[in-house]
């Protein structure tokens, strides 16, 4: 299967794609198109610097939560479009199917390439570049996230998974965000190697194993028109919702969640301390090993006896298997992520509470 998509892939890349004359910024070209590609450049290490996201994919994916989407459920699906120069351009997507496991005989990959080749035989864009993924209060930094990301990225390196959270675009603003695996994890996963010795020696945080890539929603100019003309017919009873105080219940499931996997955090700094422990008492029993066995080689040699036959140190300490540090990892970047929403949602409810407080007074 990556065989496939990488085949394909590189048949798209090798294909003369017309030059792009300026940087599209919201569906306008701009003079300063040069100095956001080099503002960009600062950041990003991978040839993708921005990611065009087309409407109609929003829509269908939003769709397809709401169409199965139940809760914490989760639903997935399949980004289709092309690298064209240094932005990468999702045109297209479908969803996975859902099946449960008494459908032992559905077979995820032949779906998926069945979908691609009708996909071409219509003339739509078929070019695997990613996934998508609704979360739940922002739930997503996860080892299967992880573990599916390298798959998607190994086989095809412009590969991104998209984020959708339904419950902040329910509250009248999309929250759509893309995200990469950054070339430090990268290689860290090819070599498989989540040791403490290894994460140190590569100097990896939380904050270096995704990197965001911007995305800018591009519309059609008749797309645009009829938003602006569906603008104008909105009620202003519509536009109030936005400043809607009731934010206590988003708010405690967000601290609970975060709670949680501070708790999750607490259990593996112990296991770690208690492995720290261990290794260091067995070091220490090493050390006396060596100096009684030097003593008493000495004492023999004195005597006039050979020494003591070599053993292997290796096999009689053996050394305590250190707990994985890729799950902490992982657990710190969940946390981060809890108290960026969280710092996002109080401040945009302060905003309306001093809002409100100000139009109280004037009354």
């Amino acid at each position: 299967m990556k065989s496939f998509f990488r085949n394909c892939h590189l048949k798209a890349r090798k294909a003369s794609f017309p030059p792009s004359l300026a940087l599209l910024w919201g569906g306008q070209a701009t003079k300063s198109a040069p100095t956001t590609r080099q503002m960009l450049v600062k950041y990003f290490d991978t040839s993708v610097m921005v990611l065009f996201l087309f409407s109609q994919v929003v829509l269908k994916i939003i769709k397809h939560y709401q169409e199965e989407g139940q809760g914490s459920e989760v639903v997935q699906g399949v980004l289709l479009g092309l690298v064209v120069e240094d932005r990468l351009e999702i045109t297209n997507c479908f969803p996975f199917p859902q099946h449960t496991e008494d459908d032992a005989d559905f077979d995820e990959v032949q779906y998926q390439m069945e979908m691609m080749r009708s996909l071409r035989h219509v003339n739509i864009d078929h070019l695997h570049v990613g996934w998508y993924q609704s979360t739940y209060y922002g739930s997503f930094v996860s080892r299967a996230l992880l573990d599916s990301q390298f798959s998607y990225q190994h086989a095809i390196e412009e590969s991104v998974v998209l984020i959708y959270d339904p419950i902040k675009t329910a509250q009248g603003s999309l929250s759509l965000k893309a995200y990469r695996l950054t070339p430090k994890l990268m290689e860290i996963c090819k070599e498989k190697d989540f040791t403490p010795e290894a994460l140190k020696k590569a100097n990896i945080g939380f904050e270096h194993m995704f990197e965001e890539v911007p995305i800018i929603i591009k519309n059609s100019h008749l797309i645009n028109v009829l938003m602006w003309d569906l603008e104008d017919k909105s009620t202003v009873a519509d536009k109030h919702e936005l400043l809607n105080l009731s934010s206590s219940n988003h708010l405690e499931k967000s601290l609970q969640l975060l709670m949680d996997r501070v708790d999750d955090m607490s259990q593996d700094i112990v296991k770690y301390n208690t492995y720290s422990r261990n290794l260091s008492k067995q070091q220490q029993q090493k050390h006396q090993y060596l100096q009684r066995r030097t003593q008493e080689n000495a004492q023999r040699q004195s005597r006039g006896e050979p020494p003591l036959p070599e053993e292997d140190i290796s096999k009689m300490f053996k050394p305590p298997q250190p707990p994985p540090r890729m799950d902490t990892l992982l657990i710190a970047g969940q946390i981060n992520n809890y108290c960026q929403n969280v710092k996002e949602f109080t401040s945009q409810n302060l905003g309306k509470l001093f809002m409100a407080e100000a139009l109280q007074g004037h009354n």
